[in-house]
């Protein structure tokens, strides 16, 4: 009887070290199914941060743009420059006025223009040409009414050109940003003009 007894405590603790075995195998199963699933899904994570990873290319600057850009970097300069010889030289109150809005809004302009070069990895010119020196030195000699009177003769001349640049650009310029840039300032050149020709008559 005691065998028998001792027996049936055998089989079971045998059954029940069996089970645990069992379950603990399904387990590891489980853990692995999950290892894997992680696994991929961290694979899947990382080849969608790879592709929204990738940025097109900025669109190429367009010849008139460019044209535009170096035009308007060179022409607000000799207005500065013009402008602060002129506050300092001229003799008409009115032309040190115009000369004054002239140093103040080109600045400005300058300034803007110089933002959008940053922004679009594009190089403007950092000096005057030839020919807008030369006026600038030419300027720079004259002295009293004569200083006035060519003063306010270029700053016709100059806006009128620069007024036409500026509408080319509206209309046919490429790149979004300079076109509005170009539309914007239209109107404060316009009223440039109409100051520089007053001042003009001012001084005749």
């Amino acid at each position: 009887m005691k065998k028998s007894i001792v027996m049936l405590l055998a089989i079971a603790t045998v059954v029940a070290c069996n089970k645990k075995e069992t379950t603990a195998a399904d387990h590891s199963g489980d853990h692995t199914e999950m290892s894997a699933s992680t696994d991929s899904s961290m694979t899947m994570n990382s080849d969608s941060t790879a592709s929204s990873g990738t940025t097109s290319e900025a669109a190429p600057i367009s010849d008139q743009d460019k044209k535009f850009a170096d035009v308007a970097a060179k022409g607000g300069m000799m207005e500065v420059m013009a402008g602060e010889l002129a506050v300092k030289n001229a003799t008409n109150p009115t032309v040190k006025s115009l000369a004054d809005m002239m140093v103040k809004d080109h600045t400005k302009a300058n300034n803007e223009l110089k933002q959008w070069a940053l922004a679009n990895s594009y190089t403007l010119p950092a000096n005057l040409d030839v020919e807008q020196q030369k006026k600038y030195d030419e300027l720079k000699a004259k002295k009293g009414a004569e200083f006035d009177r060519a003063y306010t003769d270029q700053m016709v001349i100059d806006h009128k050109k620069t007024i036409a640049d500026f509408k080319k650009e509206s209309a046919e310029g490429s790149e979004a940003s300079l076109k509005s840039f170009a539309d914007k300032k239209i109107p404060a050149l316009e009223h440039h003009l109409m100051e520089s020709e007053k001042a003009k008559t001012a001084v005749k």
